[in-house]
């Protein structure tokens, strides 16, 4: 099966590769990242400098100019046309009440710094108390409530820098 790979090179080209193209590449390794390799019958030195599997970048180094490498197949491009980007997160920067309630606790203040899972504020709704745990590290921009007010489905509670 002949699958097609883009290569994004920084600031340069984007070339499109096959397998088939791949198969007929003349590259002998030299050493373990390094390779010589054959192309229109001139040389080149070949070494790979770092390499991202799962973001799927590279550094690599020919005739010792380095060249950042970003690899794409049909999946990451139909998945980039959707608008998701695979292996990426979204910032989450408020936090809003996802049901009416009253706030109980609010455990943080304008300026903190918080780390990812501390605690920031427990809303009571139906009888039962719902911790809030910050889901990034951040800087506590606003806190758009105080304690004992009631609050409704969506409305904002706090908000990172």
């Amino acid at each position: 099966m002949n699958v097609n790979y883009k290569l994004l090179v920084a600031n340069g080209p984007t070339f499109e590769v096959s397998t088939q193209d791949l198969q007929n590449f003349d590259a002998m390794p030299v050493a373990e990242t390094q390779f010589h390799v054959l192309k229109d019958n001139k040389p080149y030195k070949a070494e790979i400098i770092s390499a991202d599997f799962i973001s799927k970048k590279y550094t690599v180094k020919v005739n010792n100019n380095t060249y950042e490498v970003a690899i794409s197949d049909a999946l990451d491009e139909l998945i980039k046309s959707m608008g998701i980007e695979r292996g990426r997160t979204k910032v989450v920067n408020a936090i809003k009440a996802p049901m009416p309630g009253l706030i109980l606790e609010i455990n943080v203040s304008v300026g903190q710094e918080v780390k990812e899972n501390d605690p920031l504020l427990i809303l009571e709704a139906m009888k039962m108390e719902n911790s809030f745990l910050s889901p990034r590290d951040g800087i506590i921009k606003s806190i758009a409530v105080e304690k004992g007010n009631a609050v409704d489905k969506g409305q904002l509670l706090i908000e990172f820098e």
